[in-house]
């Protein structure tokens, strides 16, 4: 089996990107089957039982989407080869920036728009520091000269990815993507994060509403950067 784990922030573009690879794996015979991971919502299962691919949801609730995504890995796998596939890809919603998905045997994918901005790479951490590819989209939409500073800021921040221009309406791209699924080595069976996943122990995590420092205990951060932990 193999794994990629596709990441970036939302409206970058990452289903249209993915549903355009899988084709491209349909053509050769190649099995996959997708987890889209997700917060609150997502409708996007509907687009990829639309080429046929199996698809399951994974809403995260109140859960860090990226802690649920790592704690449920084992049980994505059983489920991709019960359908005899030969890829799981696993597409995570990236939705605090903090996020690091990748194991060490995945390719881990981190897809980002060009239009967010020219210091978005390095806003986005370690699902863009640690990815094996970068994949930016919408660069049509900005100059030529826009979109070499785009790429020097994201080698600046992984200076060795792999960067594929992708559009997700025409597919531009989205072959090289799906070449670079194929060449990628099979996981193995006790799986290692790349990077540690985001600190989420805290009162606020678990429901407290109090604002007042005194509530609060965890992991826990003030403005002046300091760290520490306080509780049992």
């Amino acid at each position: 089996m193999k794994m990629i784990i596709v990441a970036g922030t939302p409206g970058s573009g990452k289903t249209a990107v993915l549903i355009h690879a899988l084709k491209s794996l349909k053509t050769k015979n190649l099995k996959s089957s997708v987890v889209k991971i997700d917060c609150l919502y997502t409708d996007d299962d509907q687009k990829f039982a639309k080429i046929g691919v199996p698809v399951k949801i994974g809403l995260s609730m109140d859960m860090c989407p990226d802690h649920y995504a790592i704690y449920n890995v084992e049980d994505m796998l059983s489920w991709a080869q019960e359908n005899d596939s030969d890829y799981l890809i696993v597409e995570t919603a990236g939705l605090c920036h903090r996020c690091a998905p990748y194991t060490k045997n995945s390719l881990g994918v981190c897809v980002i728009d060009a239009t967010s901005g020219p210091n978005t790479p390095l806003k986005v951490g370690p699902f863009l520091s640690t990815a094996d590819i970068a994949v930016i989209t919408k660069g049509d939409m900005i100059s030529q000269a826009e979109r070499e500073i785009f790429r020097e800021k994201i080698l600046e921040v992984n200076p060795k990815a792999k960067i594929i221009e992708a559009n997700g309406l025409s597919g531009q791209g989205c072959v090289e993507l799906a070449e670079e699924m194929i060449n990628t080595k099979e996981v193995s069976e006790e799986e290692k994060l790349r990077h540690s996943a985001p600190l989420a122990v805290c009162t606020l995590c678990v429901g407290e509403t109090k604002v007042n420092k005194k509530h609060h205990r965890g992991i826990l951060r003030r403005i002046d950067g300091f760290e520490s932990y306080e509780g049992e």
